[in-house]
């Protein structure tokens, strides 16, 4: 059997963003897939703009990319209590392609914050967002990564057994529901 396909999906368009790193970890921690990282810095979501010149290259992509992933390990920063503009304007694009392409497939939710929730909010947001998609959460305690900055080394890795124990189980629970 080949290696399932992940596709990470971060919120944040920082290289250095904590959620960028939470969804590295993860996937690591899933153990052998082929991974890929979407690309979210897109053009704001205008239907004038959609009209007159069509859905970007960019946008078209990302569908593309989930619909060939196996599963979705999504990273939502917390940004003023929600999920950032980057993560919806993608939603937003992501919808006017090709809505099915979510359809079914296994998700599971991270956040990571300098706050003290961890991105909680961020994170029940994301996923009333993506129900509208139809994909398939993989439920379980939630991995919400609170004081971010003391949780992970200079290579972006956990450093906390608690966040790495949890961040595993719910890695092992993906890889599960993948067969």
């Amino acid at each position: 059997m080949s290696n399932p396909k992940l596709l990470l999906i971060t919120g944040s368009l920082r290289e250095g963003s904590f959620n960028r790193m939470l969804v590295r970890e993860a996937a690591r921690m899933f153990g052998p897939a082929d991974v890929t990282e979407a690309d979210l810095n897109l053009p704001l979501y205008n239907g004038d703009v959609e009209t007159s010149e069509g859905v970007p290259e960019k946008a078209k992509t990302l569908a593309a990319q989930v619909a060939e992933a196996d599963a979705l390990i999504v990273g939502s920063p917390e940004y003023n209590k929600g999920i950032t503009g980057v993560l919806k304007n993608a939603l937003d694009w992501a919808s006017r392609v090709d809505m099915p392409a979510f359809k079914g497939k296994p998700t599971v939710l991270l956040s990571a914050s300098a706050g003290r929730t961890g991105g909680e909010t961020a994170l029940f947001m994301a996923q009333h967002c993506l129900s509208q998609f139809q994909v398939r959460f993989i439920l379980g305690q939630g991995v919400m990564v609170a004081a971010a900055s003391n949780h992970f080394d200079e290579n972006g890795s956990l450093t906390t057994d608690t966040y790495r124990e949890l961040l595993q189980t719910r890695m092992d629970e993906l890889r599960a529901e993948l067969g």
